[in-house]
């Protein structure tokens, strides 16, 4: 599928996929969702019954476990409301891991349908909305890490362009940006040495543009080198975009 090719949405009413992370580790990260997209004008909705994107099977090559994820997902998710994911891992795995692993499959048509309707946070507010300067303000020098799961697609992109865009923010350049950070999901705990060396340099390589914080719009690279700024006490605390976006309106009174 090419996501420039997606039909844009008619109006603002939108469903909420909170993703695992969120539940299990980022409830903040779904509350600044939640009030970010508020902000915006947007209606809602939010499925209590929704569970995983299938990534994590899918990524262990169980693509079987994984496709019943995903099934339950477009069950979940039926409609035509444009469906915003705030998490660059996830949104990716809805609208192309989850075709490849339905290529074959009776249900490709179904699944195709949901991944036309994805969007995550960034790619929905800055493409879809068309919002191409964020109000507010907030004095801060940052550090963005652009996910591996947004290369290739307008989600990285939207993600500096929003940030860039706040009063008050200085986007800082680091080395080697588009490396991985190492988490990879089950790479993590398939090779953990292999990942922690990863995050280490790529923390050695911010830490070096004297951030105040690191900005990412994947919270699986969040959860990866938070732990390692936790276990190595480095002072470097970590955001997710929707915590920036959000503050930022609070600081600058709008919110």
């Amino acid at each position: 599928m090419h996501l420039d090719h997606r039909p844009f949405p008619k109006d603002k009413k939108v469903m909420l996929m909170h993703t695992c992370l969120c539940d299990a580790f980022f409830d903040d990260v779904a509350k600044a969702t939640v009030e970010v997209l508020e902000y915006l004008g947007c209606d809602i909705e939010w499925p209590e019954n929704q569970t995983c994107c299938g990534q994590p099977a899918f990524n262990s090559g169980d693509w079987a476990s994984s496709r019943q994820v995903v099934r339950h997902a477009v069950k979940v998710f039926e409609g035509q409301k444009p469906v915003v994911i705030p998490s660059g891992s996830c949104a990716a795995m809805m609208f192309h891991g989850a075709l490849l692993q339905f290529e074959k499959e009776n249900d490709y048509d179904k699944v195709e349908a949901l991944a036309n309707r994805s969007w995550e946070l960034s790619d929905y507010i800055f493409n879809a909305l068309n919002i191409k300067k964020w109000p507010g303000k907030l004095n801060a020098k940052i550090a963005f890490h652009r996910s591996c799961h947004s290369r290739g697609t307008p989600s990285g992109q939207a993600s500096q362009s929003l940030l860039e865009s706040i009063e008050g923010i200085k986007v800082a350049a680091f080395g080697e940006e588009e490396q991985c950070c190492g988490f990879g999901g089950t790479f993590s705990v398939t090779f953990p040495f292999v990942s922690s060396q990863m995050g280490h340099q790529k923390l050695d390589m911010i830490e070096k543009s004297h951030p105040d914080f690191l900005v990412s719009g994947d919270m699986g690279c969040l959860l990866h080198l938070g732990g390692i700024i936790d276990k190595d006490k480095i002072k470097l605390p970590i955001r997710h975009i929707s915590q920036v976006l959000r503050d930022s309106l609070k600081n600058g009174g709008l919110l």
